[in-house]
């Protein structure tokens, strides 16, 4: 019967408070070691870069058509733009309500009620 009970700690229980929770230390860097930290980030943006540069020297040109299409593509993103820009909230809410009474009963949402 001892050996069941021979891991069981025989003292009284103890409550955690916070003057016995020890709080950790934030460690000081050194500036020498921030110093290489962005000496390091400095000089794998400029390995980015380059490499960047050397791929888009490789990538080839665009013909007229491609040039063109994209062109329009420009101008018909600026025209929705202005279309939605045209227009306050307010006016879109009327335009959309006018747009819900023009509708058939059909596409009415059922009242639904329990009580009926």
């Amino acid at each position: 019967m001892a050996d069941e009970y021979a891991l069981v700690s025989r003292g009284k229980l103890k409550l955690k408070t916070d003057s016995e929770i020890k709080k950790k230390k934030s460690k000081k860097h050194n500036k020498k070691e921030k110093e290489k930290l962005e000496r390091g980030a400095q000089e794998e943006l400029e390995s980015i870069k380059t490499t960047a540069e050397e791929h888009h020297s490789q990538t080839r040109h665009l013909t007229k058509a491609e040039v063109s299409y994209k062109k329009m593509q420009e101008k018909m993103q600026e025209k929705r733009i202005m279309e939605k820009a045209s227009l306050t909230h307010k006016q879109r809410v009327e335009k959309f309500n006018e747009h819900l009474d023009s509708l058939t009963e059909h596409f009415d949402i059922p009242k639904v009620s329990w009580t009926k």
